[in-house]
Formats: structure tokens, sequence, C-alpha cells
């Protein structure tokens, strides 16, 4: 019987080390686990049951106005439409960054071998976040809610970084927008009190985003470690206005009076609400570890990331 060829691609080294480099070893993790487990939201998500009113569409506590005089006045029926509102704000902030997260991936992969592991994990995050924003446009419509739009001028923003960001300023940017989700998502998935298709949804974007945020991490890293003083500086101030408008932008002051409510009071009481401001802080604190492992902390950052309430 012939001997296997020893030239074959499934030969490892003699010595069982894996002699690819080490950001294709985690492209090909990741290749793994997204064939492992991935959802198909056409089909994973209820999307024929009618709207149940008795829910919410997030957690309270991560309503804007939680805790604040005018959340107390407020009629349960009121409460539970304030949250799904805002819920579908922030699905429509995330299809907006979604958009301009695909082109910044898709130009840093441009012209480089398709065969190549990290390209094809590239390729495998550009379909996921496809599928997502399908998913977040279908499930704010299904919350009876219109197309939240950032303002114009973080629209114009967002704009002008997708087409010039690049290496760490583009990665550490996904980072920041996927870390913030993720947070409030988990507490929404795990919460009875709020609406069932919501929960699903929140639930495939936790599990698929977990692998676009390990890669964020290590492209991060590893554009920075040949990244010179001056660069990193000026990239760590980018990658803080690009936070501050993202999080910024997640709650649209329309929501307030979509859901019947005084949108100027509304408006006034989210800004000072301290409640609101410690939550996203929480949620934030292993983000903002990360940044200062990697020396984006800077001084003129910290002004943004305070304004955001980040930190």
């Amino acid at each position: 019987m012939r001997e296997p060829s020893k030239a074959g691609s499934t030969v490892r080294p003699e010595n069982g080390a894996d002699a690819r480099p080490r950001e294709d070893r985690l492209a090909q993790r990741l290749l793994d686990s997204s064939a492992r487990l991935s959802y198909d939201p056409a089909t994973e998500v209820d999307w024929e049951t009618p709207l149940d009113e008795d829910f919410h569409g997030a957690s309270p506590e991560w309503s804007t106005l939680y805790g604040t005089p005018y959340w107390n006045e407020l009629t349960e029926a009121q409460r539970k439409e304030l949250t799904r509102q805002e819920a579908a704000s922030v699905a429509s902030t995330g299809i907006w960054f979604e958009m301009i997260l695909q082109q910044m991936v898709l130009r840093d992969i441009y012209a480089k071998d398709p065969t190549d592991e990290t390209v094809q994990w590239a390729l495998t995050e550009i379909a996921d976040e496809c599928r997502h924003s399908l998913m977040f446009a279908r499930g704010a419509k299904k919350l009876r809610a219109p197309a939240y739009r950032p303002h114009r001028v973080a629209v114009e923003l967002g704009r002008a970084f997708k087409t010039v960001a690049f290496g760490e300023a583009a990665y550490a940017a996904i980072l920041v927008a996927e870390e913030v989700l993720d947070v409030m998502q988990r507490d929404w998935m795990r919460d009875e009190r709020v609406v069932p298709f919501v929960r699903t949804i929140n639930n495939i974007h936790v599990v698929e985003e977990s692998r676009h945020m390990k890669f964020a991490r290590d492209e991060t890293r590893r554009h920075l470690a040949r990244t010179g003083r001056t660069r990193r500086t000026i990239h760590a101030f980018v990658i803080a206005v690009a936070a501050y408008v993202i999080v910024t932008s997640m709650v649209h002051p329309g929501v307030y009076a979509n859901a019947g409510l005084d949108e100027q009071r509304a408006v006034r009481e989210a800004k000072a609400n301290e409640h609101h401001k410690a939550m996203m802080r929480s949620s934030c604190s292993g983000l903002m570890e990360f940044l200062s492992s990697c020396g984006l902390l800077t001084k003129p950052a910290l002004v943004f990331y305070r304004r955001a309430h980040l930190i």
C-alpha cells in the first residue's frame, strides 16, 4: 500500500507545532467556530408572531430615563413602549456602524490573497454583519419603530472615517462599537421581561460578535506592535472621537416623542441621568482596560471617553 505523501497539506511538522503565522491560526479557529455555531436569523427568529405589548424591548434598567423623576411618572405601558423604541434605535445605530465596519474590513483585505485564512475569516465576518443588519432592520420594524438615523454630522463623520481609517484605528473603533453593544445585549437576552424575539436577536448577535471582538482585539494589537509613538497618539484620539460619536448616537431623541413623551423634557433628564452614565461606565470597564494596555488612553482621548461616560 502506498505511503501517504509527506508533502500533503494536512501533514503537521514532526514536533507537532503549527508553522503558520499566529494570525492565520487564530483566523482558522474563528472559521471553525463559525462553522460550528452560527445562526440564520430568517429561520431562528420568530418573525410571524405579532408584537406582544406586555413586554419591554430592552431591560428597563438600560433605559436612558430609568431612575429619573420622569420615569417614575410613566405608566408601565409607557415604560414598555419607551424601551421598545430605544431598542429599535440601538438596532438602527448598529446597522449604521455595521455598514461602516464592512467597508473598512473590505478595504483592509482588498487585493490580498483570498486563500489566506485571515482573508477568509474577514469575508466570513462581513457575511455575519450583513445578516445582522437585516436582522436588526426586521427587528426594528416589528417593534413598530421608524428608521432612526444618526444626526447628519455623525453620518458625515462616519463617511469620512470609513474612507480614511486603517490599521489599529479601524479595528479598535470596531471593537468599541461591538463591546458597548455586547454588555447591554447580554443583559437583554437573559431578561424575561424583554419580548422573546428581541431576546433571540440579542443572543444571535452576542454569540457571533464574540468572534468578531476576538479578531478586532488581535488585529489592534498586531497593528500597534509596529506603530510609532506619533501614529499611536493620533489614532488614540481618532478612536476616542469615533467612540464618542457611536455612543452618543445610540438613542435618537425621536424615541421619546414616538413613545408619547415630552421630547424636550425627556432629553433633558436623560442627559442628566447618573444611573445610565454608571451603567455605561460599568459596561465598558473591560474595554477601557484593553485600550489602556495598548497605550490608547492618552489624555486627549480620555476627554472624549469621559464625555461619552465610558470611563
